[in-house]
């Protein structure tokens, strides 16, 4: 049952949680556009395109941000309830320490959630952004002699792909196979044309080989493959950086590199971090809310220090957790969630010893 004393604490934790999510990035991004005012200006760009450039910026600000503001709420709530002596008073009145926090875990739920979303977003403006502000090209209709590297381990060798007019010209795909039950394929074409159906590839030939010198090939003057699903706009799309992909375009990219016989440890470290970050917002607020009860007499000045010197051990704890999963040492899953699980097991050792 929801009490007053309830909505009084989530109150307190979500008006300084809004502030420090809202604040900080907005903070980043003045600084930002002081240092880099001039270098947009100097190219040209149009004022109302710089704004909307950092205004498409905010949700990967926003998403550095949320496990921080989550601490800092909870550190603050706590040890201004503790300074005020309201702990004291709720204690008195038969409301433990437990029971109190409760509305704090809430809100960490809460922010765990936005921050998933967020995350899903941030690629997309992100990009947009870039564009805006000339840090990244627009993308060209037109791509020519290129490489694509797709699902299932297909690779595509296109010679010219053109968007306007839905066609690619001179193009091969690949599959390797491992022997009988699944061979390999190679399939040609001289062009390739998208309409609603898909792709329909004309005049080429597809070749299997098996094994050794086990072949089977025919020729053919129009074919539909399965395989080739992605739109010409997807084909188009420029290489991304790990950290510019989304959960699911990750997860295919890691299919593909590890299909063509590359590591792909870091890669994985990085997805596995795409769902431990989220989850980090919970486990830092069971950590933060009996740490500032033990400190919350020493004024907001310790509960600045408690805040950073976590966020620093954090974030240390993550590079290493990348190293680790990156270089093979440990499973690259567990060397993700590897910062959580201690900062949970120390949050469940301060919770174990706070006077309730």
């Amino acid at each position: 049952m929801i009490t007053l004393l309830d909505r009084y604490v989530f109150g307190q934790w979500l008006k300084i949680f809004l502030v420090t999510a809202c604040g900080f990035p907005l903070v980043a991004t003045m600084i930002d556009l002081t240092d880099r005012l001039k270098t947009l200006l100097d190219r040209k760009i149009a004022l109302n395109d710089i704004a909307l450039g950092y205004l498409y910026a905010i949700p990967e600000k926003v998403y550095e941000v949320i496990p921080a503001a989550v601490l800092v709420a909870t550190v603050f709530t706590v040890g201004t309830l503790g300074r005020n002596s309201e702990l004291t008073a709720a204690k008195a009145g038969g409301v433990s320490f437990h029971r109190l926090t409760l509305p704090l875990y809430l809100g960490a739920l809460l922010a765990a959630g936005l921050t998933l979303f967020v995350e899903e977003l941030s690629p997309i403006t992100s990009s947009r952004k870039l564009e805006l502000h000339g840090d990244k090209s627009r993308v060209s209709p037109q791509r020519y002699n290129f490489v694509f590297r797709a699902d299932q381990g297909w690779i595509y060798t296109i010679r010219t792909l053109d968007t306007r007019k839905s066609i690619m010209r001179e193009v091969v795909l690949t599959r390797q196979g491992t022997g009988l039950g699944y061979p390999s394929l190679v399939v040609s074409a001289d062009s390739a044309v998208w309409d609603s159906t898909g792709w329909r590839l004309l005049h080429g030939s597809s070749r299997s080989v098996a094994s050794g010198n086990e072949q089977a090939s025919f020729g053919f003057g129009e074919m539909r493959l399965a395989a080739l699903r992605e739109t010409p706009e997807e084909l188009l799309a420029e290489s991304k950086k790990p950290e510019e992909m989304r959960y699911a375009e990750l997860g295919r990219y890691i299919t593909a590199v590890e299909a063509s016989g590359n590591d792909a440890g870091r890669l994985r470290v990085t997805r596995a971090l795409k769902l431990a970050i989220p989850a980090t917002c919970f486990i830092i607020a069971l950590f933060g809310a009996p740490l500032a009860m033990t400190s919350y007499r020493s004024g907001t000045a310790v509960g600045i220090g408690i805040s950073l010197a976590t966020t620093i051990v954090f974030l240390l704890l993550v590079q290493l957790s990348q190293a680790l999963g990156g270089s093979g040492v440990v499973n690259p899953t567990f060397a993700a969630w590897l910062p959580n699980l201690l900062f949970g097991a120390t949050a469940l050792v301060l919770l174990g010893r706070a006077r309730t």
